[in-house]
Formats: C-alpha cells, structure tokens, sequence
C-alpha cells in the first residue's frame, strides 16, 4: 500500500537504510504496494530482554503496520530452547523453565511496540505451539526432505564454524525457523518475513521450503546491522548491552546512550530508529553539521527513541532530571529512583555520614587531591546540590542529602558526580 503521497513503503525502508538484502525487489514492491501484506518477523528468547538489535525489527515492524499491513510476532519458545548459531561458537542450552520465563518476559515486552487493535492488529503467536507435538519422523519427512546438505553446509555461518565444530542442534536451527514460515504461511496467510542480516540465510531458506513444499510464493528482505562509523557494533554501554527492559537498563542511561551518539551517526540513527519525516530528519542533519555544538540531532534522537520505549511521562521525568542535575531545575522534585539512576550514570561512589566536603569531592574524583579540591572551593567552583560551597571545612548533613540519601557534587558547569551517604 502506499501512502497519501504515493509513496511504497518500501521506498521509506530503502530511505532510511532498511533494507540491506531482499527477495525479488520488484515483487516485493508490488505486494507491498497493492494491498495489505501479512508479515511476520521473530524473536528468540535467548536473554531476558531484548535490546537495541532487536529495537531495529521492532521499529520496522511499526513502520509497515503503519502502512497498512499486519504483523505476526513470534515469540520463539521453541527455537529459543536450541539458539541460531554464532560465528563466536556453541551456545551454552538453557533450562526449559528459562526459556520459558523469558519467552512470557519477551511476549510483554514486544506486545507495545506494535497495535494490537484496528484493520491491521498484530497477532502474537509463539513457535513452540506448533513444535511441541511434533515427530522426529514427521519433522524429517515433512521438512528435512526440502533442504539440501550442500546449501545449509554453504551458509557463512556454518562455514565459519566447520573447523572448530558445530553441533546437529544449531546446523538444524534453519529448518526450524523456516517451518516457522511455512506454518505462518499456511495457517494465516503470511506471505513476508524479515529479520536483520545475519538471519539472510534464515530469511531465504523459509521462502524456499514454501516454494519447494507448497508450490508458494513468499518475500523476505534483511535489516543492516547497526554499527558505529568505525564499523563496530552498537548496542553496548559501559554496564554492557543496550537492553530495553527498565530493570536491566535504567531509562536514564537509555536516554544518555541516544543523547551521547556520534555526530556523523546521528543522521543514520534517526532514520533507522524514529518515526520523525523525511523533512524533519534532513532539517537535523542540517543542524548537526552547521552547528553541532547545539547537539539538536542528539536531542531529538534520545527523547523520540526513549519515548518509544519508555514513555513520554518517563521521558519528561529524565529530561527534568538532567536540567536539575546541572542547575536548571529543582533536585528535590526528582524521584527517588530517577534521581539515583543518574547520579549511577554519571558516576556515584559510597561514603560514610560526617565526611567533609573536601574529602567528597576527592572520592568522587572531582578533584585528584585534598588541596586541588580546597583550591576549587576558594575559587567559586564547587557545588553541593547546585548551591556554591564557599567554606571548604563543610561537612554536610542530613538536611542536605536529596532523595533520602543522596549528594548531588558539581565542578564548574560540566563535572558532575553524586555520592550515596551510608
């Protein structure tokens, strides 16, 4: 379908970087522009959140359900029991109670993303529905017959792990995820699959088995993998992934992760992660690159993306507390949970109740010794809750920790550190 302005949305996918590897383009435009496609794309429980990779299907999700189309999204709680292979080698199995935990914890988390009402509500389905009453005999004539050993020997992945060995479960996995399709496709009429780039040999080997088992025909296109200009993966912060669960990642370093991107990536970064127009994408790459000072892509890149995760409220609560953190707002009006979060983000150490000011700022290394920091507060530059410290024999108390425990330290206007009284 396309949209008011004749636009395929393929076009807007090809636009925004999308689309690294696809089916016949040609055909796969034409469905897409001639009505509403049912598409699926899937999501193994191999952790107990998703994270930044998996934000890039989800979002693309959105964009084709908002062109009119209807999304399937699988939860794998049977391919999630046995994990696609990897390049870096055999996948440690988890338990059955695991997998299935994760799987309940994965289904809540990508129900949000996606409309589950209207023409085009997407349907949550999970592939051990269809798996877990099925025979290894039935499995193997039905499907095993339709995959030739020479092409799953050809797949890169499996190339790559020959010499050091891969084990029958993963170098199976693809006829698990294309039994998926073929299920989806006979059951509901799915007729489009997508994932991200290292899932091509995934992707085409279920378009295949369609065509070989049913006389079928499907689509499948593949999303980049996100990387930095250098080539290396996103998706990692200095606690380690970038997950979208609140509890594993607090909305604050989410936030920080999007606001402190690179400025030759924001552009990419904007296009592949927000629903903001073409006009209003080009207008910021405008910006980043005339006055990147103002930091205007990085802005608006950090308060789209964790509003879609997160929530505008919970959005608002972060950019408050960012403004008071640095003295543009009130600290006592943060919440416990936020304020701490960003106190942890931007570097929080312990201290003991009747430790001096001085003494502060040199465990939280704002300062390298006790005379540098007794030097910061003679000349004006020190901070305690954002009021300027001018005795450096002060030792705070408890009328002045914030959020029951906190101190909020600053150097000057940037050097920010906070310090948790126990």
């Amino acid at each position: 379908m396309t949209d008011d302005s004749g636009t395929n949305v393929l076009d807007d996918l090809e636009w925004r970087g999308l689309v690294a590897h696809s089916t016949d383009r040609d055909a796969l435009r034409a469905a897409l522009g001639e009505g509403g496609v049912r598409f699926y794309v899937g999501f193994d429980p191999t952790a107990p959140s998703l994270h930044m990779g998996n934000l890039v299907q989800l979002t693309t999700a959105r964009r084709l359900q908002d062109a009119g189309h209807s999304p399937y999204i699988l939860v794998g709680g049977a391919t999630g029991m046995i994990g696609d292979p990897r390049d870096s080698g055999e996948r440690v199995l988890n338990t059955v109670e695991t997998v299935k935990d994760w799987t309940e914890r994965v289904r809540r988390q990508v129900a949000p993303f996606v409309s589950l009402e209207g023409p085009h509500a997407a349907t949550l389905v999970n592939n051990y529905d269809w798996t877990e009453h099925l025979s290894v005999l039935d499995f193997l004539r039905d499907i095993g017959k339709h995959f030739p050993v020479n092409r799953m020997l050809a797949r890169d992945v499996v190339r790559s792990r020959l010499e050091d060995g891969i084990s029958y479960t993963e170098f199976s996995y693809v006829l698990l995820q294309s039994m998926d399709y073929l299920n989806l496709y006979r059951e509901h009429g799915v007729t489009l699959q997508f994932g991200g780039s290292d899932q091509w040999g995934n992707l085409t080997g279920g378009v295949e088995l369609i065509r070989r088992s049913d006389g079928g025909k499907a689509h499948a296109f593949a999303t980049p993998l996100i990387t930095k200009a250098d080539g290396t993966k996103y998706g990692k912060t200095e606690g380690g992934a970038l997950w979208l669960d609140p509890e594993m990642l607090s909305p604050y370093a989410f936030y920080q992760f999007w606001l402190n991107v690179e400025d030759d990536q924001v552009g990419h970064l904007l296009r592949v992660f927000t629903f903001l127009s073409v006009q209003e994408i080009e207008d910021l790459e405008r910006q980043t690159e005339e006055k990147p000072f103002l930091r205007a892509g990085q802005k608006a890149l950090a308060e789209a993306v964790t509003t879609y995760v997160h929530g505008a409220a919970e959005t608002e609560r972060i950019k408050a507390a960012s403004a008071a953190l640095f003295g543009s707002g009130d600290l006592g009006e943060l919440s416990p949970a936020t304020l701490a979060a960003a106190l942890r983000e931007a570097g929080a150490v312990h201290a003991d109740k009747g430790t001096g000011i001085v003494d502060l700022f040199v465990a939280a290394g704002l300062a390298k010794s006790k005379g540098e920091a007794r030097r910061t507060v003679a000349e004006g530059g020190a901070y305690l809750n954002n009021v300027r410290v001018e005795d450096p024999d002060f030792v705070p108390g408890d009328a002045d920790l914030v959020a029951g425990s906190w101190l909020v330290l600053r150097r000057g206007k940037r050097k920010l550190a906070g310090v948790e009284l126990g």
